[in-house]
């Protein structure tokens, strides 16, 4: 730890490293080991037995958390006519076609997460490149190419969740904020891993869901016990 802080290392301390925590304890562990002064996000870090290089082991999908993120997200829906109006009235921040195109290409990227409509890929695949590296780019596995954009739209406001296995075969995923009570948490984690349960892909192999460790943000790790979390489903 002599590259960690003293608030850091006196946090860890806190922590059996040797324990695999139940779902309560973790989470007010994450809670009481914040080291920092503002409203912290707990992150998930689930360790997978795929191989992210093939195909059929891919993991990714969607979830929404009973409690939301605590986040405020802001939305961009790329839509015209009848669907831009769907839109609108389901809470999105920036609805636009072509003229929203030609604004992100100028530079504008004050949104959170893109939704569009089938029909405007054509013009919204302009931005890959842009999209793309920020992981903004509207994909229909994260449900946010759709022409259903009243529930996308009021899913992502209430705490949607994009999911997907790095190159490590590990999922990082925020799922609260600090303030939240532990049994927020806990519900919110417990859905999540059960989302992420759900979509094992068919190449997987062996033991599937292999070490779940929660953190605040800067904060140290805390390992979780995986089966008591799908039990508390």
């Amino acid at each position: 730890m002599a590259d960690h802080g003293k608030r850091f290392q006196d946090a860890a301390k806190l922590v059996d490293h040797m324990k695999v925590y139940t779902p309560a304890e973790a989470v007010d562990l994450a809670k009481q080991t914040s080291t920092v002064k503002f409203n912290a996000s707990v992150e998930a870090h689930l360790r997978l037995g795929v191989d992210p290089r093939h195909a059929d082991q891919m993991v990714r999908g969607t979830v929404v958390l009973p409690h939301g993120t605590g986040k405020i997200v802001r939305v961009a829906v790329f839509a015209q006519g009848e669907k831009a109006n769907e839109a609108r009235a389901a809470g999105a921040d920036e609805i636009g076609a072509e003229d929203l195109v030609k604004k992100i290409e100028a530079g504008w990227l004050e949104f959170d997460v893109a939704i569009a409509t089938p029909d405007l890929m054509g013009q919204v695949g302009r931005l890959g490149r842009i999209l793309g590296r920020r992981g903004l780019m509207p994909n229909p596995k994260a449900g946010t190419v759709t022409f259903d954009l009243e529930r996308a739209v009021k899913e992502v406001k209430a705490g949607r969740v994009e999911f997907k296995v790095d190159k490590g075969a590990i999922i990082h995923v925020s799922f609260g904020k600090t303030s939240f009570d532990e049994k927020e948490l806990a519900e919110n984690l417990a859905s999540l891993v059960d989302a992420i349960n759900r979509a094992k892909p068919s190449g997987a192999k062996g033991q599937y869901l292999r070490t779940l460790t929660i953190a605040s943000t800067m904060g140290p790790g805390i390992r979780v016990d995986i089966p008591l979390v799908l039990a508390s489903i």
